[in-house]
């Protein structure tokens, strides 16, 4: 059975081994964030969860991911070297954009294992919208399952593993169970590798801001 369940994960794996961070794959959308840490490059998987890539491409073309942060981390208490970090436009209005369906596991196929991206959300089912998290180690807990919607996972990291292991490292505290990081990882952009940009035109009122502020 544990040989079994180890060709599982191997099978389950394998279209992630096909992703590169210095090309691009058919079906899939690179994304590179660069980070205080170092740069970490995505492939989202727009064939399979298409409604999950389609918005976060959105934030990325607008630019409404650029300047935000890494600013929650929680590990395993048994094996702290596992676990998710968790990235996006926190509660900032002027940044957000519109909630999206909810794309199960079940239904897409992408499973939460190493280095997977999936939506955060605050509530139920659908009300996702700028904020994410990627997981450090399999979470299988995180996929949907009899009863449980789950998450909704839309892509892998392909490149600068290393530094999601890093942010995983830092120190956290305060709110959400002490999972909150003392000193979030500042994320200066977010850089659309593939294909054409489509910006959604909607107001950007944090620049206009920020402008003001200077």
């Amino acid at each position: 059975m544990r040989v079994l369940a180890l060709l599982a994960a191997l099978l389950l794996a394998a279209p992630a081994a096909a992703q590169r961070a210095d090309r691009a794959t058919p079906g899939f959308v690179r994304v590179r964030l660069e980070t205080a840490l170092g740069n970490v490059v995505l492939a989202l998987d727009a064939k399979h969860a298409p409604v999950s890539t389609a918005n976060f491409m959105r934030y990325v073309d607008d630019g409404r991911f650029d300047g935000i942060s890494f600013y929650r981390v929680a590990r395993s208490k048994q094996a702290p070297q596992f676990g998710f970090v968790q990235s996006g436009i926190r509660t900032d209005a002027r940044r957000f954009l519109d909630t999206i369906a909810h794309e199960p596991t079940n239904k897409t196929g992408i499973r939460h294992l190493d280095m997977t991206i999936s939506m955060a959300r605050r509530g139920e089912p659908g009300s996702a919208n700028g904020n994410w998290f990627i997981t450090v180690g399999a979470m299988p807990s995180m996929d949907a399952s009899p009863g449980h919607p789950g998450y909704a996972a839309f892509g892998r990291v392909v490149g600068g593993q290393d530094v999601v292991r890093r942010i995983l490292a830092q120190p956290t505290g305060g709110g959400m169970g002490g999972t909150m990081l003392m000193k979030p990882v500042y994320v200066r952009r977010a850089v659309r590798l593939d294909g054409t940009p489509r910006p959604t035109g909607r107001p950007r009122p944090w620049l206009i801001e920020g402008r003001k502020d200077g």
